[in-house]
């Protein structure tokens, strides 16, 4: 359940970097900055929950895209917690130059990447591999198939 709130916080901090780059306001930037912070957070909790619910499940038929998915997840944390320690220092310092936003919106652009292909390879997980899912089928004593001609 914790995965979809890094995603939305970082998607929708993005935006408002994006939004803050070109808006006098400085609400835009204030609140991208929160949520990039917040959604570092969510994705470091994310990561941990994540790495102890794959334990088990990476023998087997799963393997490959289980490594791919983690790999995402890795590279993805690394670049989201290195992204929120650059914003945090900028605004902490209050130093604010041309190439400090350039270099902070190809990191921010680079973390909506990550969590997005992380994301896209966790959903192939489940609903195309079945990752973590089990089946509440039940098939009652004594019933008889079609086709079980005893």
């Amino acid at each position: 359940m914790l995965v979809h709130f890094p995603i939305a916080l970082l998607l929708v901090g993005f935006l408002f970097h994006l939004i803050g780059l070109f808006n006098a306001q400085p609400f835009f930037r204030k609140a991208a900055l929160y949520l990039l912070v917040i959604g570092t957070v969510g994705t470091v909790a994310t990561y941990l929950s994540g790495d102890e619910a794959g334990e088990g499940i990476e023998d087997g038929p799963l393997e490959a895209p289980m490594e791919a998915h983690e790999e995402a997840a890795t590279f993805t944390l690394w670049l989201t917690v290195a992204t929120g320690a650059f914003f945090l220092a900028l605004a902490l310092l209050k130093y604010t130059r041309a190439w400090t936003v350039v270099i902070g919106t190809v990191l921010f652009a680079g973390v909506v990447a990550g969590i997005s292909r992380t994301g896209y390879l966790g959903g192939q997980l489940v609903y195309q591999h079945g990752a973590g899912v089990e089946l509440g089928i039940e098939i009652p004593r004594g019933r008889r198939d079609v086709g079980d001609d005893d």
